[in-house]
C-alpha cells in the first residue's frame, strides 16, 4: 500500500509496536531505525505536545529529546552519526543519559578509519582527493574511538565498519583490500562485537572475504543498497553468515541512488515505494534467528519505503 495505513496519525499503534519490539528484543532480536531525528514521524513515534515551547513546536527542542520517546518504542538504533566524527567523551555520556539500561546503539565507525581515499568533495577540506593516513589504523580505532566508548559497553551492540565503494585507484584488486582487512580485524579490542559493510559487490564473490570475517568472528552486514545484490541474494550466499549474530541494514532500493530517495521520500512520513522483496528477506533474517536462537540486529532506513516505522511494522505485526 502506498501512503500512510492510517488517515488519522494519532491512530499509528505505538503501543502495538512497541510491545512487538520488546518481545523480540526478549529473544535478542533488536530491530530500529537509522537515527531517529524525523518530524515526520510526528504523531507515530513522537507526540508533538512533547517538543512545544511557548506553545509552538520547538525543533531544536525536539532534536534535543527525541531520542527519550524514541528508546519508548525502539529497543535499538543505528548510530549513523558517528561515520563522521570521533565522538567526544562527553558527548557518549550525554547520548546514552537518554535511554534506558536495556537499550542498544549500534555505531557506524568513523570514515577517518573505513576510508582509503577522501572522495572530492567540500566537506573534506583539504584531505579531499587525498589518501587516508589512518585508514584501517587500529590504534586510531582504539584510542579515538573505543576508549571513550568504553564505560557504556553494556548498552553498545556493535560497530559497523562502512566500506564506500573502492575504485581501481585504493586497491588493485580485492586480495588487497582483504589482506589490509585481516590484519586490522586481528587487532580490534575484544570488548565490543564488529560488523563489516561493503559496497563492492564482488567482494561476495569472494569466499575469501567471508573467510577473513569469520576468522575473526566479525558479521557480514546484510545491506539493501543501490549498487549490491538484493538482499536475498546475499542472504543465500553460502557461508555469508559469519559470526554468532547477523546484522542487516535495509537502506535502498537496487538500482535507487540516496539523493533521489531523499528528495522523493522527505520528510518521511508515510510509505511511498513498498518493497516486498527487502521486507520478505528481511522476515527471513528474523525467522533464522529465532531458529538459531542467535542475536540479530535490523536497521530499516526511512530512505528504503518512505517511512521506516511502516516498515518495521510491516516486520513485526504478523
Amino acid at each position: 500500500m502506498v501512503g500512510s495505513l492510517f488517515e488519522d496519525p494519532e491512530a499509528f499503534p505505538r503501543e502495538h509496536l512497541a510491545g512487538r519490539l520488546r518481545e523480540l528484543a526478549a529473544q535478542n532480536i533488536f530491530i530500529g531505525g537509522s537515527s531517529w531525528k524525523y518530524e515526520g514521524w510526528l504523531g507515530q513515534i513522537y507526540d508533538r505536545e512533547r517538543y512545544l515551547a511557548r506553545g509552538r513546536f520547538s525543533k531544536k527542542l525536539f532534536e534535543q529529546e527525541c531520542l527519550r520517546e524514541y528508546a519508548e518504542v525502539f529497543p535499538t538504533v543505528c548510530g549513523d552519526f558517528a561515520f563522521y566524527q570521533f565522538p567526544t567523551q562527553e558527548f557518549w555520556s550525554r547520548l546514552f543519559a537518554h535511554v534506558p539500561p536495556n537499550f542498544r546503539f549500534a555505531f557506524k565507525a568513523p570514515e577517518q578509519v573505513t576510508c582509503k581515499v577522501f572522495p572530492v568533495h567540500a566537506r573534506y577540506g583539504a584531505q579531499a582527493g587525498r589518501e587516508n593516513e589512518a585508514f584501517l589504523d587500529a590504534h586510531v580505532f582504539r584510542e579515538m574511538f573505543v576508549r571513550p566508548l568504553l564505560a557504556h559497553r553494556e548498552k553498545t551492540a556493535l560497530t559497523i565498519f562502512e566500506f564506500g565503494t573502492f575504485s581501481r585507484r585504493s586497491f588493485a584488486g580485492t586480495g588487497e583490500f582483504l589482506e589490509r582487512l585481516d590484519g586490522f580485524l586481528a587487532q580490534l579490542p575484544p570488548e565490543f562485537r564488529y560488523a563489516v559493510e561493503v559496497r563492492n559487490a564482488e567482494l561476495l564473490q569472494e569466499q575469501d572475504y567471508f573467510s577473513c570475517l569469520r576468522r575473526h568472528g566479525v558479521a557480514h552486514v546484510y545491506n539493501a543498497w543501490s549498487r549490491m545484490p538484493e538482499l536475498r541474494r546475499q542472504i543465500e550466499i553460502p557461508g555469508s553468515a559469519t559470526a554468532d549474530f547477523q546484522v542487516c541494514r535495509g537502506l535502498l532500493r537496487f538500482g535507487r541512488v540516496y539523493e533521489e530517495a531523499v528528495k522523493a521520500f522527505a520528510p518521511y512520513r508515510e510509505t511511498q515505494d513498498p518493497n516486498p522483496e527487502a521486507r520478505d528477506s528481511m522476515r527471513v533474517l528474523i525467522g533464522r534467528a529465532r531458529e538459531n536462537k542467535q542475536a540479530l540486529f535490523l536497521f530499516v532506513n526511512n530512505r528504503l519505503e518512505g517511512n521506516a516505522p511502516l516498515t518495521i511494522l510491516s516486520l513485526v505485526d504478523e
